[in-house]
């Protein structure tokens, strides 16, 4: 009676231990599969905001600011480049440069004006612009001594970080789990 009464106990443990590992592995399959969505889903979402800009035309030929990108979509877009002082004799300083945002037909759309900080000769500052406009397709930059009051366009915010966008997934999932 003592040696059934272990196997019926040994029993139970071999029966108990399987369901563990069922539910761990159910656990484990559903951990992938929910992985494998948000990197399925960040993969998608950057292709698919990515192919969506076009590169944008500049119809002036400022030599102090330098244009790297510059691309629009249908209703929004963004520049980045540098204001560079190439000239040896004085600094920048109290100065803007006036980004002015045109339609196919030449229409003026909006301008932005970003203040240049005393940029002393040799030196760089860089810029990043995200606009709210629709059908930009070309824009032009100046150097002025200052702004108008009418007129400016407000800027979207800048993009977000990996690590900030790491953190907001993380949060909501904690949220929704």
């Amino acid at each position: 009676m003592f040696i059934k009464f272990i196997l019926n106990k040994s029993y139970k443990h071999i029966i108990q231990g399987d369901l563990i590992m069922d539910r761990l592995k159910t656990f484990l399959i559903y951990a992938l599969i929910v992985i494998g969505f948000i990197v399925l889903s960040e993969f998608l979402i950057n292709v698919g905001l990515n192919s969506q800009y076009r590169p944008i035309n500049r119809t002036d030929d400022t030599e102090q600011v330098q244009i790297y990108q510059a691309e629009a979509t249908l209703v929004n877009g963004r520049i980045r480049g540098i204001i560079q002082n190439t000239n040896t004799n004085s600094n920048i300083s109290n100065k803007y440069a006036k980004f002015s945002f045109y339609s196919e037909r030449n229409v003026l759309l909006g301008k932005k004006y970003i203040k240049i900080n005393n940029l002393e000769d040799g030196k760089v500052q860089p810029i990043e612009l995200f606009f709210k406009l629709e059908n930009v397709k070309e824009y032009s930059v100046e150097i002025v001594d200052e702004k108008e009051d009418t007129g400016e366009i407000e800027l979207l915010p800048e993009d977000l970080t990996k690590p900030e966008v790491l953190l907001a997934t993380a949060l909501l999932f904690l949220m929704f789990w």
